[in-house]
């Protein structure tokens, strides 16, 4: 008699278990994490900026796609740049903010905004400009476009301290 009740408790514990390691693994799944095979953990957060081309310090949110048959670059020794189309259903004032505060938090300085049906924003940094034309309707599928032109002074860049003041020769 002993001998079956301590088998009964041993099932139940084993059972306990078993339904806690099937439950955690159900959690894990259902609140986006998974375990060691590479995918989303709890401590990493998915991205919801894109770059704009190589630049690196031009941003648009995930929404932006590429438009690449109406994009094109250009790099020399001394010069990087081109014209850079994405489109997303967003709009287009949100869009205008997000850029503006992108651009600021990544040290550009807005020198110049026009607006009507289209939206136009000038941006610069030392030897770089930017230049950013929004757009909605028809013609973008009723969608917001956004097009860079975007123009590097790779040169000039080159004889620049870090702080983007002439370096002493």
């Amino acid at each position: 008699m002993q001998i079956q009740s301590v088998t009964k408790k041993v099932v139940k514990i084993c059972g306990a278990i078993l339904l806690m390691g099937l439950m955690s693994g159900c959690m894990n799944g259902m609140m986006g994490r998974t375990g060691s095979n590479g995918s989303q953990t709890s401590d990493e957060l998915a991205p919801v900026t894109t770059m704009v081309e190589s630049y690196g310090d031009i941003e648009l949110p995930l929404e932006m796609t590429l438009l690449s048959d109406k994009s094109i670059a250009m790099r020399t020794d001394s010069f990087q740049g081109g014209i850079h189309s994405y489109s997303g259903r967003v709009q287009i004032g949100s869009l205008k903010d997000y850029i503006i505060a992108s651009m600021r938090n990544n040290k550009w300085k807005l020198v110049g905004e026009a607006s009507y049906k289209n939206v136009m924003l000038a941006f610069t940094k030392p030897n770089r400009t930017c230049m950013v034309v929004l757009s909605e309707g028809v013609s973008a599928g009723f969608k917001t476009q956004a097009d860079f032109y975007v123009t590097v002074d790779v040169a000039a860049m080159n004889q620049l301290n870090k702080f983007g003041a002439p370096a002493n020769q």
